[in-house]
Formats: C-alpha cells, structure tokens, sequence
C-alpha cells in the first residue's frame, strides 16, 4: 500500500484525482485510516487537438496500488462526467457501486453495451440513507441539478464530517418538486463540518440560476408559434427538460417521436423507473410521424452539441436516413456550448438555416438554465455548513478562484482554503489542514478499444499529419554491395500534389541521391544511420523552397 494511504486515525485524506482545473473527469478519493472511498468516476470528451480520440478518462495509477483498501465507489448523480469511467475501472477495480435508481439505470446500460454488467455489485441507495465503508459512515443527501436523482454527501469519519456537495442548484420550483435538502445541509453545519467540497462551475456568474420551469414556459411560447414541424435536440440524460417537452406537447396537441441511440434509450429507463411520465398517446414512433399534419409533429433528439455523426448534425447535412430538415421546420438547440464545441455548433446552426429551417438556439431565447449554482447560492451554501475548511471542486482553475473568493467574503480564512490540482493529497484534523504529498494523476485517452496506448507522441504526429501532410521516401539497397537498385521512390498525401510539384519531388529524389552517394558502404549497412540523414536533409530543404514541414518518413529496404 501508498504511503500516502497510510493508517492515520486522527486524520482523513481527500485526493481529486480528475474533475479540479477542467470541467468533466470528476473523481475524488476520501481516505480515512485503512479505508479509501471513491467518489464519482466521470469521463471528459475530447478536446479539438485530441485528433482521433473517442473519450478522455482519469489516470488511475493510485487507486490501482490501493485496490485492496477501496471500500466503495459512490455516485452522486447520471452525468457522464461523473459516471463515464465505471465501465473502464471496473475492469480493474472489484468494488460496491453505489448509486440512486436512475444513477445505477443510466450506468447499467453503458455497463451492459461495455460487457461488464455482470461482474459489477451495483447498490441502490436513497436521499437520507446511510451506509457504512470501514471507518466511514456516509449519508446521502438530496439534491436538485439538470438530472434528476443526485446527490450530496455527507462523511463521517474519525477525525471529522466531510461534505460533498456533489452537482447542485437551488432550484425552488423544480420541474420533479425534489428541492434541495437545505435543512439537512444546515443541521450538519450545527453538529460541525470539517471538510466542505462545493461544485465551482458557475462560480463566476453573478446571482442565483433560474429554475428549469423557465424553459418549460419558453417551450411553451415557441411550441404555440411553431407553423410545421418542431425538432427540439437537448441532452439525453435532461430528464426534467425531456418531461417539460412532453408535458407542452400534450396540451398543444401534438405528438413527440424520439431519435438517437441515447436519447431512446434514457427515456425508456426513466419512464420504467418513474422519472419520467409520458402522457397517453403523445408518444409515437418516428416511422408514423409521416402521416401526421407536419404542425402536430415534434421530434426530440440527440446531438445539442453538434457532434459530427449526431442525429441533428446528419440532419443539418441532408445525411439523416428518416428526418429530413424542411423549410418552415423549427429547431431548437436546448443546451449550453460545451467549451471546445463551438465550431461544430455553430457550423451545425448555419446548416440548418440554409434549409430553411427556423432554427432557435441559447443565445437568441431563454431555452436552457444551468444544472449548476452561482454565486448567491454557492454563499448559501457555505453558510448553512459553515466548514471549518474549504476545498472548490468540479471546475477550471478560474472557477475554483472565484469560489474561493465567496469563501473568505463569507468568513472562511484564506489558510483554511485549498485549491488543489489533480494528485495533489490534502490532509485534514481538527486542528489542522495542509497539502502533504502528491500522487499519480492524469488523462488517459481513449481511442477505439485502446486504451491508454495514444499519448502525447502521437497526438503530436497526428497533429502533425493534420497540418503537414507526409512524404515517404522508399529507397532499395543491394545488401551485398550497398547498391542503390530501386528509387528513391518519394509518395506525399496532404503535402502538395504531385502533378503541380514534379520539379520539387524530383529535385528531392536527386537531393537523396546526392546524401545516399555519400555514405560509405559500412554506414549504409546501419539503417538507422541513413534514416535520419534523409530525414534532416529533407526537411530542410522543403522549408527552404516552400516553407512546410510535412512529416517525413524514409523506408529503406535491403534486397
């Protein structure tokens, strides 16, 4: 076992190791003597330079050299950002996944198409539960966010109570009436909170966040306006904005048809575990929808982030094999811009307003509220546990220094604030807090069924070849007399074409020449000499006549 996990009574350890300085890859570690609990296992997708890449997940080297000692993993709410690595972990670590009912539905399905359901000891718990992990006790608290069924927590532990705020609003009018449990979060700071972590994502934006009801009013006003047919693309897992579109879709007589693999799939566990109440009749399959008046249509669907192979994406290019974007359509784009998907969003927009679509999206009408708290509330919160210390959590460096601000403007001292970095191992006792020490942490990539084998090497050659292009130089030795017998042969692709450029490739196939000719036959023997001489001569060369620095690979073959 770590060191770092070393039995210390008197003191509990708390280790981010994805989800602090970046949005998504959500994953703590809370050790309290020989006991580690994991909290939350989320993934993050790939950002514009990760070419080729399909998901982003933690590094998880330290719980790897502690598996023995993890007593449980606990979620606190569906999001992939916070559940996405189980299928990926489980393969590794043998643990108790604890979870609400809509939670565990959402994992058990990614678990099922990832062929790990049947080894994984999922336990469903509820709001005010408890539960005992070695040395720890954890309750369960509710709260309110953009899907349903999460949670925070609260950890008892020898050496103090530790809370976790998990993803959270305070939503006063939610769209299930599951408000947050104020009260409970305002009797743990009466018996004295050690340790508070608090979600930082809107931590720069002034104010309180507005209900989700205020979409459901907007629906309303567009829905009523719509002339044929509405197409609405929202997150899959928004089970509270799914249920406010059928909800507007029965009072105005329309019938709603679902698309996209996600999409169908979230439905149909929240309806059969009771999240999600579909009214008789206004469910139809998208087959039928045909032969419905185009103003009694409405489809909901995947892709509010402009995914290239998304439903709304293929929908935008004419490549949708049962949905095609007519003129008078109304689409709606119900979702905030995931930094780095920009582009992608906004290329998908413009698509759809070149068919003739009416195409309604964030910054243009009040379609989509936060899941997260700002400012006022995120100071609520903070008085009513009043921590004895305080660690922002779930956000970019910038988001945690402005959560750490409200905390010292609320009382908090600025040595009882931390704001960590992913590895970094906080320790914690009554009479202390400080940073102690460091661990492995990181992103591992995720790219087809490899996993961890693309790293940053790669990223750099694929980035390369994206820019550059490449020029292969395929050259034939005689082995007996270091003979040059066949080429050099020079093949480019993204580089330049070769019917315009034959006086620079032949002017390059004579430049190889000259550098092969002056190698003794002894060096040409040593492959591994030559290559990097044709490869320094080259690239040279081509930024001098042309100014690019394509990617430059020499094959060399002995006949």
């Amino acid at each position: 076992m770590s060191d770092l996990a070393a039995d210390k009574s008197d003191s509990i350890s708390i280790i981010p190791l994805g989800g602090v300085g970046e949005i998504g890859l959500n994953m703590t570690v809370v050790g309290s003597g020989q006991d580690l609990l994991l909290i939350d296992a989320g993934l993050m997708f790939p950002e514009e330079q990760m070419l080729g890449i399909d998901l982003v997940i933690p590094d998880i080297s330290y719980l790897l050299e502690n598996r023995e000692h993890i007593r449980g993993i606990i979620l606190t709410h569906g999001h992939e950002d916070h559940t996405g690595a189980v299928p990926f972990i489980v393969r590794e670590i043998q643990a108790p996944i604890y979870g609400t009912a809509l939670t565990l539905g959402l994992l058990g399905e990614k678990l099922q198409e990832a062929g790990q359901l049947e080894r994984v000891d999922l336990r469903r718990i509820r709001p005010r539960n408890h539960i005992t992990l070695g040395s720890m006790v954890v309750e369960f608290i509710r709260v309110s966010h953009s899907i349903a069924d999460g949670v925070g927590l609260a950890i008892q532990t020898p050496a103090g109570l530790v809370v976790h705020t998990g993803d959270f609003k305070l939503d006063q009018t939610p769209v299930d009436g599951e408000v947050t449990d104020l009260p409970r979060f305002a009797d743990l700071g009466e018996q004295g909170v050690l340790v508070l972590l608090s979600d930082s994502t809107n931590a720069d934006q002034e104010g309180a966040t507005p209900s989700e009801r205020v979409v459901g009013e907007a629906f309303e006003n567009i829905f009523r306006h719509a002339k044929r047919r509405i197409i609405l693309a929202c997150f899959a897992s928004n089970i509270h904005r799914i249920q406010q579109v059928f909800n507007v879709a029965a009072r105005l007589g329309k019938k709603v048809a679902v698309n996209g693999k996600s999409m169908v799939a979230n439905v149909r566990i929240a309806s059969e575990l009771g999240y999600l109440h579909i009214p008789d009749g206004s469910l139809v399959r998208l087959e039928e929808i045909r032969d419905l008046p185009p103003d009694r249509v409405l489809i909901l669907t995947t892709g509010s982030q402009g995914e290239p192979l998304s439903a709304i994406s293929r929908m935008a290019m004419g490549e949708h094999k049962q949905i095609q974007v007519q003129e008078g359509d109304t689409v709606i784009i119900s979702a905030k811009v995931i930094p780095g998907n920009e582009k992608s969003i906004a290329r998908t927009i413009n698509h759809l307003f070149k068919r003739g679509a009416e195409v309604i999206y964030q910054e243009i009408a009040s379609i989509h509220v936060s899941g997260h708290p700002a400012r006022e509330e995120l100071k609520l919160m903070l008085n009513l546990v009043r921590p004895r210390f305080f660690v922002p959590i779930h956000g970019e460096y910038r988001h945690l220094h402005f959560h750490a601000d409200l905390a010292e403007e609320v009382g908090i001292p600025r040595d009882h604030i931390f704001l960590p970095e992913n590895g970094d191992v906080m320790e914690f006792g009554p009479e202390f807090g400080r940073f102690a020490g460091k661990v492995t942490a990181g992103r591992v990539l995720v790219d087809g069924k490899g996993i961890g084998d693309v790293g940053e090497t790669v990223l750099r050659d694929r980035q390369h070849l994206s820019q550059d292009g490449i020029v292969i130089v395929i050259v034939g030795f005689d082995k007996q007399t270091g003979a040059v017998v066949s080429g050099p042969e020079i093949v480019s692709r993204g580089f330049v074409y070769h019917k315009e450029s034959d006086e620079l490739l032949e002017a390059a196939k004579q430049l190889v020449l000259t550098v092969l000719e002056g190698c003794s036959q002894e060096e040409k023997s040593e492959m591994e000499f030559i290559k990097p001489r044709i490869r320094n001569v080259l690239r040279k060369f081509l930024y001098r006549e042309i100014k690019r620095r394509p990617m430059i690979l020499p094959v060399i073959m002995e006949v």
